[in-house]
């Protein structure tokens, strides 16, 4: 079969599964519950600011989804990870481990708090952080010294975090990353921004690392408009946590004292109340995304040439994007600009970090992989569409 016609037999397959001939894209929004109401209720308080009985309500129910002791909401997924890598003691001159196949927010993070990324390979069947490349990194390049902590044999710098990130919804092995960081008495964080509803083997992704970090963007499975949020078990983690993003503002009748270093993170009421809706339909939100998870599967189990991505073996994922893999990046790019260019919105991964200006010199082991993925990998439309 020709390629054009794969092509438009793609596009003709994804508008009778989201009964459309308009534009479709890559991940909309769905208010269908009482979202409305809830934010409306906020504007009648005046409470639209980080205090009000919403934010208080989200991270009640994130950490009763979760399985997280705590939970506490942020203005965006970017500030969540600022927070809890300023949380596990990340400063200047540090090092910390993360993958090039991630959202840009993910290096921007470490940056603010003057630390440099380190990337090493993901693994091709989960999109994540590979254990086995980590291991082999650790062992050639770094060592635990006498002060109980991870030194980069090369640099000099202590490697004080690890990053793995459940890309496009699919969890990482992250057990065995923990193992490894363990061992080498580096922090592990989760960026799960994109993976809320995702778990393996019954635990959700977030809730291995000492922190877990969510966003709820506009794109991604359930949004509070812009914001996110940091899981963990951690009392004095959470303590922390819920005061740094409060400007570290002490309690007081008038005075404004403030005891350390602190950001303006907290989330706004008016978006935890949208938050709040949106959480009410969580469970039939991943039912859905898993439903046409299978659809897409069945399709195109017709063709030998387009690999479609499942989730990993042991993982219960949500979802959020689909994604096929073709043969090469030139047919990649020819089937972004058929599809684009008759109202179907796909989209490659993510560009790798290590290919960015700002992040081109940064320390890195062989990243075949990573390269290999972001060459023939293409994002399909996932919007919740039952």
């Amino acid at each position: 079969m020709s390629e054009p016609a794969l092509y438009s037999q793609f596009v003709s397959a994804v508008r009778e599964m989201f009964s459309t001939y308009d534009f479709i894209p890559l991940h909309a929004p769905r208010f269908d519950g009482r979202e409305k109401e809830f934010v409306l209720n906020t504007l009648e308080s005046t409470f639209v600011s980080s205090v009000g009985e919403y934010v208080d309500e989200l991270e009640t129910q994130l950490a009763n989804y979760t399985g997280a002791e705590y939970a506490v909401a942020t203005s965006s997924g970017t500030a969540a990870l600022h927070t809890a890598l300023h949380l596990v003691g990340v400063q200047p001159r540090d090092e910390v481990i993360t993958v090039p196949l991630t959202f840009v927010a993910t290096c921007n993070a470490i940056r603010y708090c003057g630390a440099e990324p380190i990337f090493v390979d993901v693994e091709h069947q989960t999109l994540g952080l590979c254990p086995e490349s980590l291991g082999n990194f650790l062992d050639t390049n770094a060592e635990v010294y006498d002060d109980g902590l991870c030194h980069n044999r090369s640099s000099g710098k202590i490697i004080r975090a690890c990053v793995p990130v459940h890309n496009l919804g699919h969890p990482a092995r992250v057990g065995e990353i923990e193992k490894i960081c363990d061992r080498y008495k580096i922090q592990l964080i989760e960026d799960s921004a994109e993976s809320l509803g995702s778990t393996v083997d019954g635990t959700h992704t977030g809730r291995i690392g000492r922190i877990g970090v969510l966003s709820f963007n506009g794109n991604k499975i359930i949004t509070t408009g812009g914001g996110g949020a940091l899981i963990t078990s951690d009392d004095v983690l959470a303590r922390r946590a819920k005061h740094c993003t409060t400007t570290s503002k002490q309690s007081h009748p008038w005075l404004f004292l403030h005891d350390e270093l602190g950001f303006n993170y907290r989330m706004p009421n008016i978006n935890a109340a949208l938050g709040c809706g949106q959480m009410e339909q969580l469970n039939d939100y991943v039912e859905a995304k898993r439903w046409l998870a299978s659809r897409y599967k069945e399709w195109f189990s017709d063709y030998t040439n387009v690999e479609y991505f499942s989730e990993p073996l042991g993982a219960r994922s949500n979802y959020w994007l689909n994604a096929i893999l073709l043969e090469s990046r030139d047919e990649r790019d020819r089937f972004l600009r058929y599809t684009n260019g008759v109202g179907v919105m796909t989209r490659p991964m993510w560009t790798p970090m290590h290919t960015l200006p700002m992040y081109q010199n940064c320390q890195r082991s062989k990243l075949d992989t990573a390269e290999a993925l972001e060459a023939r990998l293409v994002n399909i439309p996932s919007s919740v569409i039952r």
